[in-house]
């Protein structure tokens, strides 16, 4: 199963060198195939956005996206961009750019039209209680979406002890995402 860092602020701090530490502790430490920078509130994100690529470029064979735009990832040399569930429209234009997409998804349908548009994976959220996020979908609902789509699925939300990652193996989900397990 395959394992998603995702960046946050408040874990990681926007001081470059403390970010880039950080950054490195948790890839060596977790070894993940996907990392994710995602910062929606720094001023200085394209900077941050070449040190966390520059971080990540030190470990063979791990994917790093940015989130949302995905010209910002085609020019800085990200494998691909990550979408919020309002970007279902920009698609196509990332997969034209050759980035990989991951999109975020919270219903089946918009699973279905993510694999429909070409999205290369999705996450579906939240699976368990995570802060301000909802009411959890749950491992059965995580099973049945990916039992009825054929674009991988990556499980999100509240995902922090091993038993979280258990219970999305038997899904039969392609991986996980979290933030907070990886730091």
């Amino acid at each position: 199963m395959k394992k998603y860092l995702i960046t946050s602020r408040e874990h990681y701090t926007d001081t470059p060198a403390v970010f880039r530490s950080i950054l490195q502790e948790s890839l060596k430490k977790h070894l993940p195939d996907f990392a994710l920078y995602r910062d929606k509130q720094n001023p200085h994100y394209n900077t941050q956005a070449e040190h966390f690529l520059d971080v990540c470029k030190n470990f063979y064979g791990l994917k790093a996206f940015l989130h949302q735009d995905y010209l910002l990832a085609s020019k800085l040399g990200a494998n691909g961009v990550h979408l919020t569930s309002q970007q279902f429209e920009e698609i196509a234009d990332a997969k034209a750019l050759g980035l990989e997409v991951i999109i975020s998804t919270h219903t089946h349908d918009e699973v279905l039209r993510a694999q429909a548009l070409g999205a290369d994976y999705v996450t579906y959220s939240p699976i368990f209680t995570t802060p301000n996020k909802g009411e959890p979908k749950g491992v059965e609902d995580l099973a049945a979406v990916v039992d009825m789509a054929q674009v991988k699925i990556i499980a999100l939300g509240g995902i922090i002890e091993s038993k979280h990652i258990e219970a999305i193996k038997e899904s039969g989900a392609f991986g996980f995402a979290s933030i907070r397990y990886f730091y």
